[in-house]
């Protein structure tokens, strides 16, 4: 069974930082692109990150450029998301989604999905 966990959520200040993880169980994330989207309260989910399965490629959005990375670690089987800088605008449920494709493209499909996790930024 393909299972994602994300894991690293919680409560932080203003500016403060957080490390988000998406383990893998029953497939190797080597062979997917990862995406991190996120889904403010009342906000549609929106994509913030994304990983190629060779972990040669990364994107951000723009909301996410200059304070998170995306990175991976193929011996853990494991897509990080380094937070820094937080603003209030990025509390929301983050999750981690497998691609079909080992590319971060608009054209890929993401079906697998984790059950996310809760981050919140006080102001």
């Amino acid at each position: 069974q393909l299972q994602l966990v994300e894991s690293g959520g919680g409560l932080v200040q203003a500016g403060g930082s957080l490390t988000l993880s998406c383990s893998a169980s029953g497939f190797t994330l080597d062979y997917y692109a990862i995406k991190w989207f996120r889904q403010a309260p009342g906000e549609e989910r929106e994509g913030v990150a994304c990983i190629s399965g060779s972990g040669g490629t990364t994107k951000l959005e723009d909301s996410a450029k200059g304070r998170f990375t995306i990175s991976r670690d193929s011996a853990k089987n494991t897509v990080w998301l380094q937070m820094t800088s937080l603003k209030s605008e990025d509390t929301g449920v983050y999750y981690c989604a497998a691609g079909d494709l080992p590319i971060c493209s608009a054209s890929n499909s993401f079906e697998t999905w984790g059950q996310g996790t809760q981050v919140t930024v006080s102001s």
